[in-house]
């Protein structure tokens, strides 16, 4: 039994990802924007614990970690809050996940949620600093993290994944991928131990895919970290 964080989970994905980790047994803590979208019956009864913060503010992602912090260590987080548009994309899909990474203690696995659209993201990263990103180059930046962390922390995998285009809230209800699907390599990754590779994948329903150049360059990892330390003033340690 594992003690899970999963970020964005009030629907959609982060909400799937969250049911089956519990389903299968595990102490899943959740957190929300707003508890009033916790809908269903057993919502409260369902989690070890629930995070109240708008991750699109940085005041309130320091609220979330000090929330999370009293669970104790984590052993796995899955970052799956996002937003699609600017201002707030930059905020929940880079600054968010790198603020809670930087402020709790080491989990065994952090898993980062990425898109397919990474791969037309910018690697100016000017535009984190002034709050003009797109979607797209949140997603590439996110990506960047996760593999940057592939091999910061002795004992602690990292990966980034792109769930697909799924029929969610954010996705719309014509989106083409299998929703089922969308949340399985998630729970998968935060739970499994045979995974290969063990940390530094790019994963697709559960299989390595090829990531944007940059999110692998380890000079553009660099000043990314730099980039994220100064904008939040949150150092990685």
């Amino acid at each position: 039994m594992a003690l899970i964080l999963v970020t964005g989970a009030s629907s959609g994905l982060g909400h799937n990802t969250a049911k089956a980790l519990a389903h299968d047994g595990h102490d899943v803590v959740i957190h929300v924007r707003n508890p009033a979208r916790l809908t269903e019956a057993d919502d409260t009864a369902r989690w070890k614990g629930v995070l109240i913060g708008d991750l699109a503010k940085l005041d309130e992602i320091h609220g979330v970690a000090r929330q999370a912090s009293e669970f104790g260590r984590f052993d796995a987080v899955i970052h799956n809050a996002g937003a699609m548009h600017s201002p707030e994309a930059v905020t929940v899909n880079t600054l968010a996940p790198y603020m809670l990474t930087a402020l709790l203690d080491i989990p065994d696995r952090l898993i980062y949620l990425s898109s397919s659209m990474h791969r037309t993201g910018s690697t100016d990263l000017r535009r984190l600093t002034a709050g003009t990103a797109s979607y797209d180059d949140t997603k590439l930046w996110v990506t960047a993290l996760a593999l940057a962390l592939a091999s910061r922390w002795e004992g602690t995998s990292s990966h980034a994944v792109d769930p697909g285009w799924v029929p969610t809230r954010m996705g719309g209800a014509g989106a083409p991928d299998d929703l089922t699907a969308g949340h399985q390599t998630q729970a998968w990754l935060a739970t499994h131990h045979d995974v290969t590779p063990s940390t530094g994948g790019y994963w697709y329903h559960q299989q390595v895919q090829t990531p944007h150049p940059a999110s692998q360059d380890e000079e553009f990892q660099a000043h990314l970290i730099q980039a994220l330390e100064s904008r939040t003033g949150v150092p990685l340690g």
